[in-house]
């Protein structure tokens, strides 16, 4: 009921009598939240791009089973934590630890020699949590934005599985970890996967998104559910997600987490898996060095968003994230996404993926793309039309992320709530803009000269029309 509560003032908040108050934050254009009609446009997927390698799982403590890995970005500290597993068949055993790698700019990883934890006689590693089975199984930790969080707790992370329930964590620096309290604080679920939690700004509370199944116990589809907490130790009742009307499938890992530039949009880049689904021969196994256990099935990534509450938005039901060429990509729970997008560059974000798993070749793969760039609205080149709901909005300028051809572009009409013209700001007096930009004012027309500025308009009901030429638009916000 508080998760419920919860999600209907977020809602009411931000939709009064079917008119959206954008305030100042932006707006992807992953779903059809924003879009009321659209000729000749539609919505698309976004590009990643594979970047290769950028950490192999190559120590004696990490293997072929290294896994349920989750990047955080901690000012100009980027951190990787990931499961050290390098034996089959020894999930929930003191195999297990859980490791750390940090970076500069999310690209280049180093291993730091911690000191904490004594594996294979030495503690000349970077192992941060052993001896703590079954946690180390599927630790997945966040950085808490929680305003006035205390500093012992500005890291904090859940892991575990059935038999002993979600055990909560807690850090100052992310490197040395304390439990929070010795009892499990979540018990309803069964977490056979990595079980991905955080501090909602939204919600204005903690959401865990962990794993269940569609039948109950071990039957049916692996699915995701969610609880919701005000102090990260007494959770509510679970909610199973729901995903609209669309086939079942199942899902690995989920990987929800807040959006870095749009909190209040929720990112799920999910590893969908197909048992039974077998590509590689023994023989090829056996010429890769797979495990024999894992080569009947394969997975890929797919993309999925949630703007509160029990549901996902599965607006695009094709890969994400393609296995790669080579049939080293085509093993069972290889292509599985870590948790969290990262900015990496000024116009560039990253994800990370796991691949090659159950091979001597296990490793994290970076994947780039534009910001914002999940999604977008493309219209080809005859031109496309994009009308919003009634929306609200505070600030003085509207700015758009967006690319162009040479021969497209993008012009913008503001419109009464009824859908006419607002004088000065209709698609005529609208300055086409062409390019490729992250962050680009939209300018209109006036006698000698061109503005930006549409506060006049501000507090109003409105409504946004976009003509699209051999573009893409991503994002959008009013900014002040």
């Amino acid at each position: 009921m508080n998760s419920l509560v919860s999600l209907c003032a977020v809602l009411l908040s931000s939709m009064q009598g079917g008119v959206i108050d954008l305030g100042v934050r932006r707006e992807l254009f992953i779903d059809d939240y924003l879009l009321e009609s659209m000729g000749g446009a539609r919505l698309e997927l976004g590009v990643v791009r594979d970047e290769g390698a950028v950490f192999r799982f190559d120590e004696s403590w990490e293997g072929p089973f290294a896994g349920y890995s989750t990047v955080i970005q901690d000012g100009e500290r980027y951190l990787l934590y990931y499961r050290g597993l390098p034996k089959a068949g020894a999930d929930g055993t003191a195999l297990e630890t859980t490791c750390v790698a940090l970076s500069s700019d999310g690209i280049h990883w180093v291993r730091p020699s911690l000191g904490l934890h004594e594996v294979n006689g030495s503690k000349e590693n970077n192992v941060i949590l052993a001896d703590v089975a079954p946690v180390t199984h599927n630790f997945s930790p966040f950085l808490d934005s929680r305003p006035g969080v205390p500093a012992a707790e500005r890291f904090k992370g859940l892991g575990g599985n059935e038999h002993s329930g979600l055990i909560a964590f807690a850090s100052p620096d992310g490197l040395s970890w304390t439990r929070m309290q010795e009892e499990a604080v979540f018990r309803d679920g069964m977490f056979d996967s990595q079980n991905v939690s955080f501090w909602s700004e939204a919600e204005s509370r903690y959401l865990c998104y962990f794993r269940t199944w569609s039948g109950g116990g071990y039957s049916g589809f692996r699915t995701v559910s969610r609880t919701t907490s005000e102090d990260f130790l007494s959770w509510t009742k679970p909610e199973v997600m729901s995903f609209g009307e669309t086939p079942q499938e199942h899902l690995y890992t989920n990987q929800t987490h807040a959006y870095f530039r749009a909190p209040h949009i929720y990112v799920a880049v999910a590893a969908r898996f197909m048992p039974g689904r077998q590509v590689l021969s023994g023989e090829d196994a056996l010429r890769l060095g797979v495990n024999p256990k894992y080569f009947s099935d394969c997975s890929d990534a797919v993309l999925m968003t949630s703007r509160g509450g029990s549901s996902y938005d599965r607006s695009f039901m094709e890969a994400f994230i393609r296995p790669g060429v080579g049939l080293e990509n085509w093993v069972s729970r290889s292509n599985y996404p870590a948790l969290n997008i990262v900015q990496t560059g000024p116009a560039e974000m990253s994800l990370y993926v796991n691949q090659n798993y159950a091979q001597p070749t296990a490793a994290l793969h970076r994947y780039s793309m534009r910001l914002d760039g999940l999604a977008s609205i493309r219209a080809g080149r005859s031109g496309g039309m994009v009308t919003t709901r009634p929306v609200t909005f505070e600030g003085e300028t509207l700015e758009l992320n967006f690319s162009t051809s040479a021969a497209g572009g993008v012009r913008v009409e503001l419109q009464r709530a009824d859908g006419k013209p607002i004088e000065g700001f209709g698609l005529s007096d609208c300055v086409e803009q062409i390019g490729n930009w992250i962050e680009q004012p939209v300018t209109w027309r006036r006698e000698g000269g061109v503005t930006s500025d549409v506060s006049a308009l501000a507090g109003e009901v409105v409504r946004l029309r976009f003509h699209l030429v051999d573009s893409d638009l991503y994002a959008m916000r009013f900014r002040r």
